[in-house]
């Protein structure tokens, strides 16, 4: 993984972050959202994946079920944020639209992919603060503005 600070303005940090082959994308991003303490952004992303798993949440299991993506796919759209957890951690929030060879689609929530040949995300901080809190009735962590 490779980052880059393009932009400082106002308490807001734009970073340009590109993924290698083989690094898994969710893992690769959570943590460099702890090494440079992001406790508020949005994410975009494109690239590709040479396999990927997406979720649908189920609100009556209170789980997501799991999509895998077993083939080459490219990263059309992943769009999400970057919060803490309840236990101070980052946290992140992204769902992908992944495009397959044969022009169907994917997509749900990003719950792991790995990368091939690249993924480059722009990662946009804001200078607040977001709280992720479990909803134990939703089974979810949602962002929590009276936090």
């Amino acid at each position: 993984m490779k980052s880059k600070l393009v932009s400082e303005t106002s308490g807001q940090r734009t970073f340009v972050v590109v993924l290698d082959p083989g690094e898994e994308a969710v893992a690769a991003l959570t943590n460099f959202a702890g090494q440079k303490g992001i406790s508020g952004a949005s994410l975009t992303a494109i690239g590709a994946f040479e396999k990927a798993t997406v979720g649908w949440f189920d609100i009556k299991s209170k789980s997501y079920r799991k999509i895998p993506v077993d083939e080459q796919c490219e990263v059309l759209s992943a769009i999400g944020d970057i919060a803490v957890d309840d236990n101070g951690k980052q946290s992140l929030h992204i769902h992908a639209v992944l495009g397959l060879s044969d022009g169907r689609t994917r997509g749900g929530h990003l719950l792991e992919g790995t990368v091939q040949p690249t993924l480059e995300i722009t990662v946009v901080e804001s200078p607040g603060h977001l709280r992720r809190t479990k909803r134990p009735r939703l089974g979810i962590a949602l962002i929590d503005l009276d936090a």
